[in-house]
């Protein structure tokens, strides 16, 4: 696995960009670059388990790792989910399983940073290097928006 690292400046604050990414409303629409349909569930508390599901209900069960509010956001891969059964043990997972996905959040001049960086396989980096951008953008776009708080 290679540490790979996305980032985007946003004209709001640190509490909003949370809300942005957390928001069972808003989750969705910047994460749809990734799969349509997708949501998570879970309460983001240190120490849960979260469900990263696409419109099928497939995807990953992952735990946070660390919950800072505001600030930091890490969670930790641990296997997949095929038709809303978690599978802990599929040898396919070997390659990924551990994978950290962190999020932060660096306010500077009435700006906020959001700075993702992850653990990523040879045979998925293309593709979010393609996705993450897009996904960026969308936080960018409903992080500014008056329409969300």
């Amino acid at each position: 696995m290679e540490r790979q690292a996305f980032k985007i400046s946003i004209n709001s604050s640190p509490e909003k960009i949370r809300n942005i990414l957390w928001s069972d409303v808003t989750y969705p629409l910047w994460t749809a670059p990734f799969a349509e349909g997708s949501k998570a569930k879970t309460d983001w508390k240190k120490g849960s388990i979260v469900l990263f599901l696409d419109g099928n209900d497939n995807g990953m069960i992952s735990t946070i790792e660390e919950n800072i509010p505001n600030k930091f956001m890490s969670i930790k891969h641990l296997g997949s989910v095929k038709n809303g059964v978690e599978d802990l043990n599929n040898p396919d997972n070997e390659t990924w399983v551990g994978a950290l996905e962190n999020y932060t959040l660096n306010t500077e001049n009435e700006r906020t940073e959001l700075l993702i960086d992850m653990d990523i396989t040879d045979d998925f980096k293309e593709y979010m290097q393609l996705t993450w951008p897009k996904a960026l953008d969308k936080v960018k776009e409903l992080a500014e928006s008056s329409s969300y708080s």
